[in-house]
């Protein structure tokens, strides 16, 4: 649910004026369910959900609350003295009254659209409402529609931290050990993280996927935990016959973890020597799982890292920065130097990062044959050198940093000389930075600006609508 307290607040409105939680609600986003359980509590205690008209029959019952659900409270004790709708439903049981939340609960058994809020409810304050709670889910839980479960469910593990929340916790695991195979699967696809890792970890334990099932997932998942839990199961589960297409999924996974995986598991199938092109993988995790599975078949990486890197014209983009994780200073600097005026953008900046990896911005000589690097038409280049002189940005010349930022230098050159100008401080830095808040043209991006005081540009259409104001 947006954070923003306005659309908050016509939440609660929307549900005094009879429209359905679903319909006021991103009811995936479980945050929006408890956002609700507070608004409407707070807006009971301020007073700011008013009867209309045709509810004053409710008032004599609850005259010092003139809530309109309020009245639904029998004179007997907790018990309705008719059958709500749903938005009334939503509200008695976000109500800050204990009696008036437990007698919601009859109500709410049969109605899946206030399913969350009874799982809310699950972890109240007070006694009776908390075990009525959970006997209504007992109940309702096993006939629930995967729709309702995929809601539900979220919240459950929202509120499972609180200090009350084992039980409900509890309560949603033992049931979706024992639920269809369906409804359980079809969490697995929940846009919530801690619900797809719930489901998956069951539907592990209860062999409900493939081999090649688990592959995908970990391979189109955005969730880190999700990715490991599905990776480990589908190397687990991967036989001869499933190898290749397990392999090939993980291999091509979005994400390093999930290629090393794939990578460290071609030493379990006998294909090390697959494991090569990998030694020059974006991800430094999988380069360094290459790098085993080679050495496990005696084949050393460091010849091969170094072939490809004389050879410029088939020098893969990260091999100048796999050189210096496994090379050394002393022998492979020089290349690595050579490879900064490679014409691939990408082997420059993984050679100033490969140099960054060997101590080299510390040595002064090395520093100013590195500066000019900041100038470099690429922005990948010169964010790995700006990060190589961030430590020793004290040492550097103030005034080429200056020069750096002029007005007609390109946005990534002015943002990274301008960050270690900023490291130095001192005087002229603050000139640099009045001059900047007067620059015309602002190239300088939103974060940068803000990360050095500087106020944001005003947009040209709404300089126009000022304008004319």
């Amino acid at each position: 649910m947006p954070d923003d307290r306005d659309e908050r607040e016509e939440a609660v409105r929307g549900l005094a004026r009879g429209r359905r939680p679903a319909r006021v609600l991103r009811a995936a986003d479980p945050r929006a369910w408890t956002d609700l359980d507070e608004d409407v509590r707070e807006a009971v205690e301020r007073g700011d959900l008013a009867l209309r008209p045709a509810q004053d029959r409710f008032a004599a019952v609850a005259p010092e609350r003139p809530a309109r659900w309020r009245g639904l409270l029998g004179p007997g004790g907790p018990s309705l003295t008719s059958r709500p709708g749903e938005a009334e439903l939503a509200l008695a049981l976000c109500d800050p009254d204990g009696r008036i939340r437990e007698a919601a609960l009859g109500h709410a058994g049969s109605r899946p659209g206030v399913l969350p809020l009874v799982a809310i409810r699950a972890t109240d304050w007070a006694r009776p409402v908390r075990e009525l709670a959970l006997d209504v889910l007992r109940t309702a839980l096993p006939t629930a529609q995967p729709g309702t479960l995929a809601v539900t469910a979220p919240v459950i593990l929202r509120i499972a931290r609180r200090q009350r929340g084992d039980e409900v916790s509890a309560l949603l695991t033992e049931h979706l050990r024992d639920c269809p195979r369906a409804t359980l699967t079809s969490l697995l696809l929940n846009p919530d993280r801690a619900t797809r890792r719930l489901a998956l970890r069951l539907a592990v334990a209860r062999g409900l996927l493939d081999a090649e099932r688990l592959a995908r997932l970990a391979a189109a998942d955005t969730d880190v935990a999700v990715q490991d839990i599905a990776a480990d199961a589908a190397l687990t589960a991967m036989t001869a016959e499933t190898a290749d297409q397990v392999l090939a999924l993980l291999l091509a996974g979005r994400t390093g973890r999930v290629r090393a995986a794939g990578v460290t598991a071609l030493r379990r199938a006998g294909r090390h020597a697959e494991g090569e092109p990998f030694l020059y993988d974006r991800s430094a995790m999988v380069r360094a799982c290459a790098r085993w599975v080679l050495r496990q078949d005696g084949t050393d990486p460091l010849p091969l890292y170094r072939a490809r890197c004389a050879d410029p014209a088939g020098t893969p983009g990260r091999a100048p920065l796999g050189l210096a994780e496994c090379g050394e200073a002393g022998v492979d600097t020089a290349v690595l130097w050579e490879l900064t005026a490679h014409a691939d953008p990408l082997v420059r900046a993984s050679a100033v990062a490969g140099l960054r990896a060997f101590g080299v911005p510390a040595r002064e000589g090395d520093r100013t044959r590195l500066l000019p690097l900041l100038a470099d038409p690429a922005p990948g280049v010169v964010r790995e050198t700006a990060r190589g002189l961030k430590e020793t940005a004290c040492l550097l010349p103030p005034d080429e940093l200056v020069r750096l930022i002029g007005p007609d230098r390109p946005p990534h050159v002015r943002a990274r000389a301008l960050g270690l100008l900023g490291a130095q401080g001192g005087t002229l830095y603050t000139e640099t930075v009045r001059r900047l808040v007067e620059d015309a043209d602002p190239v300088l991006s939103p974060p940068v600006r803000r990360a050095h005081g500087l106020p944001q540009p005003t947009p040209a259409g709404r300089r126009r609508r000022l304008w004319r104001v």
